[in-house]
């Protein structure tokens, strides 16, 4: 009898002020336990947020799985790409396209290293590319997309896009011929942003729940304050209906090869939470 697919839930991050005193016990706060040896005792996958502003130094990265596995042996992470590969260099100026993204040399080579360091304790559960809303489904950006794709194929690949553009059947069987998984979000619907979809392409599906804060989803000056937003229960239970339709999709994905050309059947959903905090005090 196959195995039923594996549901993760995790944090979209760890480092967070206002979770001192409501996540984190004083232990944590005080630097006695790092918050990842902390959270992996409850979840079993978290998505590192930091390598989106910063390459991962690779000896951070196998301190974190370091830290994670002697807790959680079955604990993996999953790592955002660096902003230089999918957002323009002025975001917040100019909309993003193959046209105004620059990453260079340097910047993959850093990328690689620090995925490296997650990826060869087998650690790195997927490599989130997250695209902006203005990166829209054009010729052009297809074809960067299917270039950067390739330029990081050793990893179990997932694209986060948030224009409507891209939800349809073509673009879900490209994903699913490069064995690429579709991120499914939660996300205010302004414009022609993405509605919640149910998509599994890859072995790996994936969930991220970003809330439903349309006052400050665009206007906010503190970008955490984007994601200031407690669900209803009404809300999560859609969601989790979701999570379970998309659990049996992946179920029956094919299996999935990775770099070390071991066979191996992820057969999970990644389902990621921001800002967790208030889940902690509801």
């Amino acid at each position: 009898m196959d195995t039923p697919p594996r549901i993760r839930i995790g944090t979209a991050g760890w480092s967070y002020k206002d979770w001192d005193g409501i996540l984190y016990p004083p232990e944590v706060s005080r630097k006695k336990i790092h918050p990842v040896e902390f959270l992996a005792r409850f979840f079993d996958v978290i998505e590192i947020n930091t390598s989106f502003y910063g390459h991962i130094r690779p000896e951070l990265g196998r301190l974190w799985c370091r830290k994670a596995a002697a807790v959680n042996p079955n604990f993996v992470f999953t790592a955002k790409l660096h902003r230089s590969f999918t957002h323009s260099p002025l975001a917040v100026m100019e909309p993003t396209s193959a046209v105004s993204i620059r990453p260079n040399d340097e910047d993959e080579r850093l990328a690689r290293e620090g995925l490296e360091s997650l990826a060869s304790e087998g650690k790195l559960g997927a490599l989130l590319i997250q695209f902006p809303v203005s990166f829209k489904n054009t010729s052009l950006n297809r074809e960067y997309l299917e270039q950067l794709l390739r330029q990081f194929i050793e990893y179990p690949r997932v694209v986060e896009v948030r224009h409507d553009s891209w939800d349809n059947p073509a673009t879900i069987a490209e994903f699913n011929r490069q064995n690429v998984g579709f991120c499914n979000i939660d996300q205010p619907l302004l414009g022609r942003s993405l509605s919640p979809t149910e998509h599994v392409t890859s072995a790996v599906g994936y969930v991220r729940l970003h809330g439903r804060n349309y006052d400050q989803w665009f206007d906010s000056d503190n970008r955490n304050d984007r994601y200031n937003y407690l669900y209803k229960p009404a809300e999560l239970e859609k969601w989790k209906e979701k999570v379970e339709v998309i659990a049996r999709k992946a179920g029956r994905s094919q299996r999935l090869k990775t770099r070390a050309g071991i066979i191996r059947c992820w057969r999970e959903v990644i389902t990621l939470l921001d800002n967790v905090s208030h889940y902690m005090t509801h």
